[in-house]
């Protein structure tokens, strides 16, 4: 009889081993990066949102982008015609590019003729006259000739005037940005100038 109660609790005993095993990981998406479970489906949305939202501001901060860039110019524009000294481009900025503009602005220069003058020049070049061409030739010699001695002379005296005005600051490239200045016409020049013609600076 004792034998028969023993037999049946080893029957009851099931092996450790031989015990099912309850899976408790989550179904993994087969599109799921490997070592995480598959998101729920709530998160998943959540997920889809915010990439939309980034989207969106990416497109609005472009679109922002442009219209900074497109004030900015509009500021220059008006700056350059103005003088306001805020919003100049950076070539054109600070107290001696600003000095070098009043005192090239303030004076005639040969080379601010030179355009009128060549259009002359090569009106009477092209007239079949020998006589003309000759007068044409001989001008165009006067005309660079003086341009030349007049941006030389202009030079050393702005650079003199610099180093008196500004002893203490950078004139690095102000000379060279008043005689390309002064080539120009004096109508056409940007930032417009700011002085009368013999008026000191």
């Amino acid at each position: 009889m004792g034998f028969v109660f023993r037999s049946r609790a080893k029957d009851e005993k099931v092996p450790a081993d031989k015990a099912p095993v309850t899976d408790s990981k989550q179904t993994r998406d087969p599109q799921a990066p490997k070592g995480r479970p598959t998101p729920k489906r709530s998160e998943a949305q959540s997920q889809r949102r915010s990439v939309a939202n980034t989207q969106l501001t990416r497109k609005d901060a472009a679109k922002r982008q442009r219209d900074e860039r497109r004030t900015q110019m509009e500021r220059q524009r008006q700056a350059l015609a103005g003088g306001d000294e805020r919003y100049l481009p950076a070539r054109d900025k600070g107290p001696v590019r600003k000095f070098a503009r009043a005192w090239v602005d303030s004076r005639f220069n040969v080379a601010e003729f030179f355009l009128p003058l060549a259009v002359v020049i090569l009106i009477l070049s092209v007239v079949q006259v020998p006589a003309l061409q000759s007068i044409a030739l001989l001008l165009w010699l006067i005309v660079i000739v003086l341009i030349v001695l007049d941006s030389i002379f202009s030079g050393f005296r702005l650079k003199k005037r610099l180093a008196e005005r500004f002893p203490d600051q950078n004139t690095r490239g102000a000379v060279a940005y008043a005689l390309m200045r002064s080539l120009q016409m004096r109508r056409l020049r940007l930032p417009k100038p700011q002085v009368k013609r013999g008026e000191r600076p």
